[in-house]
């Protein structure tokens, strides 16, 4: 008869199981979205120092002025792509080290800067930190959380990238309130010394995956992108028609066209211009980018006409534009469940005409407009960014196979940038021509907005209120000419959209080869192989060839 058990002794007890993550993993996400914050905060605080700016001891003229504020989004959005493929290479901690130092580095020189020249090149240093920082945080995040939680994970990551702009203004208010300009740098910048010390000590190694950085490729996108902002930005001073204008354009137009006959001869394309044949990424690639031509259009001349125009102090300023993030949450909610149901051709269009109906309302406010109707208006363009920001990422990622789920990462974060620098530069460029047609010959030339408006002061009330009246009339025509924008970008959406993907916002099944056959990233006949245009790491999101980010990548090395 076999043993049995003595009612003394008792059972055996299974050892404890954790009742969630270990906390080294705990860390890994509110690291990593602060690190976002981070980034996206200096992408929006510099325009409320914006009137500061002018009136300072640098004398900036509107097309620097434009420069100092767009700098650093331009150099952030043309080496987006190129830094995620460093961190795929190098690998993802160490890139978000390298980021987080020089983010630091250029606020400190930006802080400290004693001409325009040294401002811009802290602005462009910290822009290249935002760069590595962006893509590196995603890859962490996705493969530091288990499979159960990555959607919250992912989508908490996302809204980060939105409220930054808000906390920008939120946090940029109070400081220029007390501080001049150069406290906002001063600020930052041992905020991005803190984080660089806890993403040492708290963030894991993540496995490196093969990349190509393809330095060409990179040089030519960098320097196209750099060279049409020329013209956009220097425009208004030089003259549309001037050489240097024109020469800008064609410049970059050259380089960007070199760029796509590069990609499609490459063995290893940073980006093969092939994928872009998909409509349904090139849909949602241009979704995101006007939506956020729409959004930094208004933070760029937000400040200014609160405080020029409605006669706010700049702490005002930074807190009255923050219900604007009401719409936007409510907007990113709503867009996952009506995605679910109508799909993203639908939810993305719609929220793309909300957009375009909130630019037109911002057009229709002057001095005498109540702010709570201006908040109706914020709170219309904001819900309409809210919509389209998960509804065009549906998009990106349905138009490609699940094992290129981090180019889609890489495609969506560039898109945003550029977007942002491109809002700023055209609607900044069309303020400033206009200001300057409408400007009384009382108030002198208009070198900027703010020195005209500090000498309209000392001539008394009526050069005052018509220069006042002329900055409201030519904000009216840079809202109405993004409008126009936007709604031209949202019939392409919808055109391009039409069979993209089902009427669940599903992929059609056809997203894994190109028409006729081909595969993407090599040409005809050739059989394509993981690269920075492949791969499925590039700027961040599963490793390559497995859908599964838990999974190995083949090319995998130790973890870095």
């Amino acid at each position: 008869m076999p043993p049995t058990r003595s009612s003394a002794t008792p059972p055996a007890t299974p050892s404890p199981t954790p009742s969630g993550p270990p906390p080294r993993a705990r860390a890994v996400l509110p690291v990593t979205c602060a690190s976002v914050l981070l980034v996206m905060v200096m992408v929006a605080a510099i325009n409320l120092a914006i009137p500061d700016l002018a009136a300072s001891g640098l004398h900036p003229s509107a097309s620097e002025l434009l420069w100092i504020v767009d700098a650093y989004v331009i150099v952030f959005a043309g080496l987006l792509i190129p830094a995620g493929a460093v961190g795929d290479r190098f690998g993802r901690k160490g890139a978000l080290l390298a980021g987080l130092a020089l983010f630091t580095l250029g606020a400190t020189v930006s802080a400290v800067a004693p001409g325009v020249p040294v401002l811009l090149a802290g602005r462009a240093i910290t822009g290249a930190g935002a760069a590595l920082v962006m893509p590196a945080t995603l890859s962490i995040l996705i493969h530091a959380t288990a499979p159960a939680r990555r959607p919250q994970a992912i989508a908490t990551w996302t809204l980060a990238t939105g409220i930054g702009g808000l906390l920008g203004n939120a946090i940029g208010g109070p400081v220029l309130e007390y501080l001049p300009w150069r406290g906002l740098f001063a600020v930052l910048a041992p905020v991005g010394a803190v984080l660089f010390v806890l993403t040492a000590v708290a963030l894991p190694k993540v496995p490196r995956t093969h990349a190509s950085l393809d330095p060409v490729g990179s040089v030519l996108l960098v320097t196209g992108f750099l060279a049409v902002l020329f013209g956009i930005i220097e425009g208004p001073d030089l003259g549309w028609t001037s050489a240097r204008v024109l020469g800008g354009f064609a410049l970059g137009l050259a380089l960007l066209a070199a760029f796509v006959g590069h990609g499609l001869r490459a063995a290893e394309p940073l980006l093969d211009p092939r994928l872009f044949l998909r409509p349904g990424l090139r849909a949602g690639v241009l979704g995101i980018l006007v939506a956020f031509v729409g959004l930094f259009a208004l933070f760029y001349v937000n400040a200014q006409y609160l405080q020029y125009a409605q006669g706010f102090s700049v702490l005002r300023t930074g807190f009255a534009i923050l219900p604007l993030g009401v719409g936007m949450i409510a907007g990113t909610r709503t867009s996952v469940r009506l995605v679910g149901r109508y799909g993203a051709r639908t939810v993305s269009t719609g929220g793309m005409l909300l957009i375009a109906l909130g630019l037109f309302l911002m057009s229709l406010v002057d001095t005498g407009t109540p702010y709570p109707l201006y908040l109706v208006y914020v709170t219309a363009l904001s819900a309409g960014f809210g919509l389209v920001g998960p509804a065009m990422s549906t998009s990106v990622i349905a138009a490609l196979p699940p094992e290129r789920a981090g180019l889609g990462s890489g495609l969506n974060g560039a898109a945003r940038e550029f977007g942002s620098a491109l809002g700023v530069a055209v609607f900044g460029s069309v303020l400033a021509a206009r200001f300057d047609a409408e400007l009384p010959d009382a108030a002198g030339p208009a070198h900027s907005i703010g020195l005209a408006l500090g000498a309209a002061d000392r001539l008394g009330p009526d050069v005052h209120d018509r220069t006042v009246t002329a900055f409201t009339d030519a904000m009216s025509t840079g809202f109405r000419v993004v409008a126009l924008i936007v709604l031209v970008a949202t019939a392409l959406v919808w055109l391009w959209s039409r069979g993209a993907t089902g009427p669940r916002g599903k992929a059609d099944g056809t997203a894994g080869a190109m028409p006729g056959g081909t595969s993407v990233g090599k040409s005809a006949g050739t059989p394509a192989t993981p690269s920075a245009g492949t791969s499925g790491q590039n700027s961040g999101g599963a490793s390559a060839p497995s859908a599964d980010p838990d999974a190995a990548a083949p090319r995998a090395s130790a973890p870095r």
